[in-house]
């Protein structure tokens, strides 16, 4: 099994690739990235050059070549190519898979790597990923492909990723007994170096300490290993009892060829591994691909205005809830902000730099008004500062949109008629909703935008198990109101998808419970859900495979803080660090009292900022960019998908053709312009020290044309 074998213990995730060709399986063969001698790759890349060059045209100067914008994946079925492959795919960047253990796979040769275009050679790949330098084995016929692919990548200048390899001279890396390290790397204080810092990773300014989510459970296995002649390391990290600090990632350039050699294993979800996944893109593409990506970050508090339940400590349920009896059907006081925590919300925004989207209820707040002598302070500070939050329509009263609910049972279920059909809120009741919180904002002087909606509850939605189908009344309420992006949970529905004029905007479920208002009661109800019964707890934990169980519960006095906090700002920022646009939701009530929410925020946002440069601020979308976002990318994959585009460079210039309608991202290098119909503009904008941007041809034209900085 050779010097990784300890290495696939460590991740159950790495798969079928463990030892045949992962670089546990590479023991034998640390040397075949020149296999069978220079001999046989200049012969290879002879062979490449006669079988792309006509004669005529081999024996004139040598065209520029065509690059495609498209990049290639071998693949072991190994955690590390995975992740690789997902960053490719969330960016929106074209690639093909040749999957190392399909039979039928295609053979790696000079035809399948490049042709010939209209007497033009043609690279069909920009770049390579594969699962270690040399993952086609040593026999004649991996021999073969491992020198077409050798070939191909120096005739065209074409960049490999070595997606996870261990320390060997094979790759520019002394073994790790001269001077370096192999062991877990859970909590290691890695860093970006100077290199990196100047080259793809400049967009990272704080630590890169590798996770350690687990003390008992060993999450990453690496090689630390001093380099030697051509490698340039990017990312180092101190020698455990040693002394200095050796490579963990690197650019290894040797034989006219260049690789980025990763020696630790990851995984898509681990922060180490999203951090770098944009560097390492680049890289790979040497800054020029189609995709672009962005760290977003949105919030909305909803069921502003309106009063929250509250979570009973003794009874372990929420009053009000059908399923929270009780004797005398005693009720919890509720949650509602005051003046004094709307004043404070201001400020804080004020200082931290962040913008929230109240999503209120203006009817549920009238109402609240009426029943306490006609005075609401709440409303006057937050309507005194409207003009320093963003807005959503959460529905006048916040009622279920869905069918009519029958809770004389429990869990309650879709109320129906004496023929056996399912009553639904009507047309005219949804639409009022809509159309009543929008007029009570306008009148307000309420900067609020129509086409956004967010239903109580998500509610008129599909909500399984009860009501397994979209109220039908909703899609055409929708319409009434021009509304165009109503939410979704995410955690049911994380896929955007059509009611019936509208799309929907799916957000992410921040547990930070909108029936607390203090630290104390976030814990105990934390408890209540995710510890065993013989802890005092519900033992759902126990029973839903999709969740774990605390190893005890948590002190209500210090848990909040302590565990709960770390943890789901941990979630957040590794959402915010993958490309998704999708934003988070919480309660009113997380705002008030204990103001429990500003802790996460605020880990949140300082974990970013000490993270990353200033050249990748926060995108904070509001709904209806994101949900144009989500529209854009999923018609550019479909488009993909369809082998409808084609695109490629030609020494600075890169022509992009897609369907008519569908945006088109590209990132590129500062400098770059895009081709008008009479000269040509500043293209994209300003992200991560590169410029991308959806775009389209402009008029009469048939293909986007970019000019790259020579």
């Amino acid at each position: 099994m050779g010097r990784l074998a300890d290495t696939f213990s460590t991740f159950s995730t790495y798969g079928r690739g463990g030892g045949a060709s992962g670089p546990g399986g590479a023991g034998g063969r640390s040397g075949s990235g020149r296999l069978g001698g220079r001999t046989v790759v200049a012969l290879a890349a002879s062979a490449l050059l006669a079988a792309v060059l006509p004669a005529s045209t081999a024996a004139a100067a040598d065209p520029v070549p065509r690059i495609d914008l498209k990049v290639l994946v071998v693949d072991d079925g190994g955690s590390s190519v995975a992740a690789v492959t997902s960053e490719l795919r969330s960016t929106g960047v074209p690639y093909s898979v040749v999957d190392l253990y399909d039979p039928g796979r295609p053979q790696i040769t000079a035809a399948f790597l490049s042709d010939t275009v209209g007497g033009r050679p043609r690279a069909k790949y920009q770049g390579v990923v594969l699962p270690s330098e040399a993952p086609f084995g040593t026999d004649p016929a991996g021999a073969a492909e491992q020198a077409a692919l050798v070939a191909y990548e120096k005739t065209f200048g074409i960049r490999q990723i070595d997606a996870y390899t261990w320390a060997h001279p094979g790759v520019g890396l002394d073994y790790t007994s001269e001077g370096g390290w192999a062991g877990t790397l859970d909590g290691v204080p890695a860093a970006v170096t100077a290199a990196g810092r100047s080259g793809p990773f400049g967009y990272l300014d704080g630590p890169l300490t590798f996770e350690d989510n687990a003390p008992d459970v060993s999450e990453s296995y690496g090689y630390l290993a001093r380099p030697r002649e051509g490698f340039t390391s990017l990312v180092d990290a101190p020698v455990p009892g040693g002394d200095g600090r050796a490579s963990l990632l690197g650019e290894y350039a040797h034989d006219g060829r260049r690789e980025l050699v990763v020696t630790f294993a990851y995984n898509q979800h681990q922060r180490q591994f999203r951090l770098l996944a944009r560097g390492m893109v680049e890289w790979l593409t040497q800054g020029v691909h189609l995709g672009q990506s962005r760290n977003y970050f949105a919030v909305h508090v909803d069921d502003v205005f309106a009063p929250d339940a509250r979570w009973d400590t003794e009874r372990n349920c929420t009053p009000g809830d059908i399923d929270c009896a009780g004797p005398g059907g005693e009720q919890t006081p509720d949650i509602r902000m005051t003046a004094a925590d709307a004043q404070y919300a201001a400020q804080w925004q004020r200082s931290s730099g962040f913008t929230l989207d109240m999503v209120y209820n203006a009817g549920a707040g009238e109402e609240w008004k009426a029943e306490h002598g006609g005075v609401d302070a709440l409303t006057a500070q937050l309507l005194a500062d409207r003009a320093r939050y963003r807005w959503i329509n959460h529905t006048y009263t916040h009622p279920f949109l869905g069918c009519v609910q029958d809770v004389s049972v429990v869990p309650w279920q879709c109320a129906k008629d004496t023929a056996g059909n399912t009553l639904w809120m009507s047309r005219a009741q949804i639409s009022a909703q809509i159309r009543d919180n929008h007029n009570w904002a306008v009148n307000k002087g309420i900067s609020v935008d129509r086409t956004e909606l967010v239903t109580g509850e998500h509610s008129g939605l599909r909500t399984l198990p009860q009501q397994p189908a979209d109220n039908p009344n909703l899609a055409p309420a929708l319409s009434d109101n021009g509304v165009k992006w109503v939410a979704s949970d995410n955690s049911r529905e994380p896929q955007q998808r059509a009611v019936g004029s509208a799309l929907t905007v799916p957000r992410h479920p921040m547990n930070v419970y909108y029936n607390v208002g203090t630290a104390a009661e976030m814990a105990d109800e934390y408890n209540w859900i995710y510890a065993a019964q013989a802890d005092g707890g519900s033992g759902i934990c126990e029973t839903n495979p999709a969740s774990t169980c605390l190893d005890g519960p948590l002190d209500t006095g210090t848990g909040y803080a302590d565990y709960i906090v770390p943890q789901e700002a941990g979630i957040a920022l590794g959402h915010v660090i993958a490309n998704d646009p999708r934003p988070h939701y919480v309660h009113q009530s997380n705002l008030a009292e204990d103001r429990i929410l500003y802790p996460v925020l605020d880990r949140i946002l300082g974990d970013y900022r000490a993270l990353f440069a200033d050249s990748a601020p926060l995108v904070n979308p509001r709904q209806r960019d994101t949900g144009t976002e989500l529209s854009r990318r999923a018609a550019w994959q479909k488009a993909l998908d369809g082998g409808k585009v084609t695109a490629y460079r030609i020494g600075t210039t890169v022509t992009v053709q897609a369907p008519s309608g569908v945006a088109v991202p590209v990132t590129a290098p500062e400098g770059t312009r895009k081709q008008l119909l009479l000269g040509t503009a500043v293209f994209g904008t300003p992200y991560a020290g590169q410029r991308s941007a959806w775009t389209a041809p402009e008029v009469l034209q048939s293909a986007v044309t970019l000019r790259l900085p020579a």
